[in-house]
């Protein structure tokens, strides 16, 4: 799972939506992915591999990413993912869901 600093807890879609949004940078390696999430988050999100990978594989099997071995910086074999046109439109509906649950909670938190 995606770790932070104060609970281990994403609300449920939020990995693969941040796999996804990664993934529009070009393609990647898993390691990749997990070191420009926790970068980008400035260490607030570590992703895991044991959430990564099968997170990476249900996009897989959902069409939304595909992948092709290749050879990394480090010249080691790993496995290249990158998003589909259909890992784009399902981005865009993630996007736009985790957007109005976000607004949501803060016209909650903001009640008194």
């Amino acid at each position: 799972m995606v770790r932070n600093a104060s609970k281990n807890e994403l609300l449920p879609g939020t990995l693969e939506m941040l796999i996804l949004q990664t993934l529009k940078r070009g393609a990647m390696h898993g390691y990749g992915i997990a070191q420009f999430i926790q970068s980008i988050s400035d260490d607030v999100l570590q992703v895991e591999e044991g959430s990564l990978y099968p997170a990476l594989q249900r996009l897989l099997l959902k069409g939304w990413v595909k992948a092709e071995w290749g050879t990394s910086d480090n010249n080691r074999r790993a496995r290249y993912y990158t998003l589909t046109l259909a890992g784009r439109k399902q981005l865009g509906i993630e996007s736009e869901n985790f957007s109005r649950m976000i607004e949501a909670i803060g016209r909650v938190m903001q009640t008194t």
